[in-house]
């Protein structure tokens, strides 16, 4: 798969779709940090987690590889009962359905997709910096 103008994808188009993929990856593990503790009246209602799901992605032109968002897709896991017949949306049991969200899973995910993401910054400092050098030798 190549660019837009059918070029070769190079180690700046490789960089770029990687950091947009941690992004997608990052943003999702924000939003199930975001609801977290939030309930629902139902089991059906109750927010799922949700997860990036990568693929790669070969570029026949050039023989590199990147990565793509495949999908992102929400969780399985089954909302957590609590019994709370106070909480204005709790059923007729007066149950209320918790989001299965791990915070300390989501925090990792944070802190490595972040990592991940600078790791490719740092990558592209250096192929900058190395195309200004050559275009500068005499």
């Amino acid at each position: 798969m190549s660019g837009p103008t059918n070029t070769p994808m190079n180690v700046f188009d490789v960089a770029g779709r990687a950091m947009s993929a941690q992004l997608v990856r990052m943003n999702t593990a924000a939003s199930n940090l975001a609801n977290a503790g939030s309930v629902s009246g139902s089991e059906q209602d109750a927010y799922r987690p949700l997860k990036a799901v990568f693929a790669e992605q070969l570029d026949k032109a050039s023989g590199l590889s990147t990565v793509k968002i495949a999908s992102v897709t929400r969780s399985s896991a089954t909302p957590i009962r609590q019994h709370d017949p106070g909480h204005p949306l709790a059923d007729a049991n007066g149950d209320v359905w918790a989001a299965p969200v791990d915070e300390n899973a989501e925090m990792v995910e944070m802190l490595d997709s972040s990592r991940q993401y600078q790791n490719m910054v740092e990558a592209l400092s250096t192929a900058k910096q190395l195309v200004l050098d050559t275009v500068r030798m005499k």
